[in-house]
């Protein structure tokens, strides 16, 4: 079976770090992500707001280096939880378990209608690092695998 997830879009409000009994470190927010349709009649996409959870590092991760409007990409999982609310009526939540997650906007990019920069508070990253490296590699480099016996899968 697969449950795989991978969502882009911006954030509705600023991540906030919290910390289990255990102290395991969360995260909660939402993301507002557009359908890929358009209604007829229409001018703009529909927005789903999607729930988001992220635990241990990848919660420090968000809430360091993620705000209110960036745009954000989640790789994870759809989970469902059953709880009572207020009025005692039994609901079903479903929320994404962020495994992984990537940053949408540029780096490099100025201010524009795509959202706020928040150049200031990412690592900052060597010349060199930010251009793709290429190798030029040729026969040598290579070894010929002749069974499957050595396959580590």
């Amino acid at each position: 079976m697969l449950n795989v997830v991978c969502l882009m879009g911006r954030l509705g409000s600023d991540p906030e770090l919290k910390y289990t009994p255990s102290q395991v470190p969360v995260t909660n927010f939402s993301i507002a992500v557009q359908r890929t349709y358009m209604p007829k009649n229409s001018t703009e996409r529909p927005t789903d707001w999607i729930d988001i959870v992220a635990w241990r590092s990848t919660a420090e991760f968000i809430t360091r280096y993620f705000r209110k409007g960036s745009m954000i990409i989640v790789q994870g999982s759809i989970q469902t939880r059953n709880y009572v609310d207020r009025d005692g009526n039994r609901r079903t939540a479903f929320e994404v378990v962020a495994d992984n997650v990537f940053f949408g906007d540029s780096r490099r990019s100025s201010t524009d209608n795509a959202g706020p920069r928040f150049d200031s508070q990412l690592p900052p990253v060597a010349e060199e690092e930010a251009q793709p490296a290429f190798s030029n590699a040729d026969d040598t480099d290579f070894e010929e695998i002749v069974g499957d016996d050595d396959l580590p899968f």
